[in-house]
């Protein structure tokens, strides 16, 4: 049977893999679920001429393989943006990546006091080999400063309390990063970019009309080569015989495909693929393992509205416990071509939350004008200037980091590898990883690069294992791959 790919999932990672097996002439199937968009949830949804990025994405990469494919396929309309953000806590706003001195003045001398003999003592008595995130952040910052800049944030995002998310969140997040590095840096004068510990970065680059923009592009080039990107079409069944994949795949109206394949990429969500797509029925301890994996889902609230130049960041990190919103994004500062009126802005409000509990469930009148009270709350809008709003909502958006996903993944993978070789996970989702954009793409091109090669050459599963934060350095400066892309196997 000539080689033929199965790709589960239209976002970065199932894309990438799909435009690089086109170019080697491997007929691919790309099917996607969403009825309207590539991209995942890289995709740019449209409201009135109005789009919007779910989640934020920087195209920055220290892979300069990934930094010429995002080239490749949009070399015309890609903007250099300056990255912008800011945390609000306490009616105030203090810059990220924090500056000390700043910190230090805006929370007061008996605050910042206080910060110091909680550092101190954490670096007196550090919490031996920490388990949760909580025990990590504190072990670096000191527990007050945990409180003030980590606690409510994190909370929001995931909730839970920190004492129940894994230690590898903030490892993977923010290793490298102290109390006493933030005050180093600061006293210091400018140094290279590469020698400055996880210090991010100060631009990016951006298309046009946001993320999406490119990801549609490349699914023109797939189907232009000559292969199939179906939208609105839900995997219904994969199955092995010892050969070959047999996919089956309906859409809304339930009618019903099927092709066979040689190889499988999925980026679905690692709990669905397990439980209720692959065939024969995996062994129960797989399943049981399986259904145990989280996620994390979140909405935005749109709100257009008269620009009065409130603020220029890209988004504002919501340390504020009285309000609900977690992030605030404002889309004109990623792009000014995603807002089609100069006079007016375009905010992103995002709340996390669970798919179907009450904020998921609310109704979306109800949510804009939830919306609109809290960001006049905050400061950064007047009511009467908000002039209509949507909201835009994501499933499974974070696979949560608790205490046992590392073991539930392993024993998944490890029935995975032994048993079908032609199978790859790939993504955020489908590794159950929290990849960026950039390692989810990395974890595909390893992946064509084994299919090419008939063999497993490389572990994707190291892509990000380092728990190094990618946005430091030069973009491209590491040549073929990111820090933590792993070598061939021997």
């Amino acid at each position: 049977m000539q080689t033929h790919v199965a790709i589960i999932g239209a976002g970065p990672a199932g894309l990438t893999a799909a435009y690089l097996l086109s170019k080697h002439n491997i007929h691919v199937t790309v099917l996607e679920s969403d009825p309207e968009y590539v991209g995942g949830i890289a995709r740019t949804v449209q409201y009135k001429g109005y789009c919007f990025d779910i989640g934020g994405h920087r195209f920055f990469s220290k892979s300069k393989e990934v930094e010429d494919f995002w080239s490749e396929i949009l070399p015309n309309d890609m903007l250099n943006r300056p990255r912008s953000s800011r945390i609000f806590y306490r009616g105030k706003f203090f810059a990220y990546p924090l500056k000390i001195f700043e910190v230090l003045f805006k929370l007061g001398i008996w605050q910042s006091v206080y910060c110091f003999l909680s550092y101190l003592r954490a670096k007196l008595f550090p919490v031996k080999d920490p388990k949760n995130f909580e025990e990590w952040v504190s072990n670096h910052f000191g527990k007050k400063l945990f409180s003030i800049f980590f606690k409510t944030y994190t909370e929001k995002v995931w909730g839970m309390d920190c004492r129940q998310i894994s230690a590898d969140w903030a490892a993977q997040r923010i290793k490298g990063l102290s109390l006493m590095s933030a005050i180093m840096n600061a006293l210091k004068p400018a140094r290279k970019s590469s020698d400055v510990i996880k210090t991010l970065i100060n631009t990016f680059r951006y298309p046009r009309k946001g993320p999406g923009m490119l990801w549609e592009a490349c699914a023109e080039k797939i189907k232009h080569s000559g292969n199939i990107v179906l939208l609105g079409q839900r995997v219904t069944g994969c199955e092995f015989d010892g050969k070959c994949w047999h996919i089956t795949y309906k859409n809304s109206d339930g009618d019903i495909g099927l092709f066979d394949a040689t190889h499988v990429i999925s980026s679905a969500p690692l709990h669905e693929m397990i439980i209720d797509y692959f065939k024969p029925q995996l062994p129960t301890a797989v399943l049981h393992a399986a259904s145990q994996l989280k996620y994390r889902d979140f909405l935005i609230v749109v709100l257009i509205l008269k620009d009065k130049k409130h603020f220029d960041d890209n988004w504002i990190y919501i340390h504020d416990p009285t309000v609900d919103v977690g992030r605030i994004q404002n889309f004109k500062s990623w792009s000014p071509e995603m807002v089609p009126d100069p006079s007016m802005c375009c905010y992103g409000m995002e709340y996390f939350c669970f798919a179907g509990d009450g904020l998921w469930e609310s109704h979306d009148n109800d949510l804009i004008e939830k919306a609109k009270h809290e960001i006049q709350k905050i400061g950064l809008a007047n009511a009467e200037d908000i002039i209509d709003g949507c909201v835009v909502r994501q499933p499974k958006a974070y696979p949560v980091y608790d205490a046992d996903y590392k073991k539930n993944v392993a024993i998944i993978r490890e029935e995975i590898e032994k048993n079908y070789p032609s199978f790859y996970f790939v993504g955020r989702n489908g590794m159950h990883k929290y990849n960026n954009q950039d390692h989810a793409m990395m974890t595909a091109m390893l992946s064509v690069k084994n299919i090419l090669a008939g063999k497993k050459q490389y572990d994707i599963w190291q892509v990000n294992q380092d728990a190094e934060y990618h946005e430091s350095g030069e973009a491209g400066q590491l040549g073929m791959g990111l820090r933590s892309v792993p070598e061939k196997v021997i």
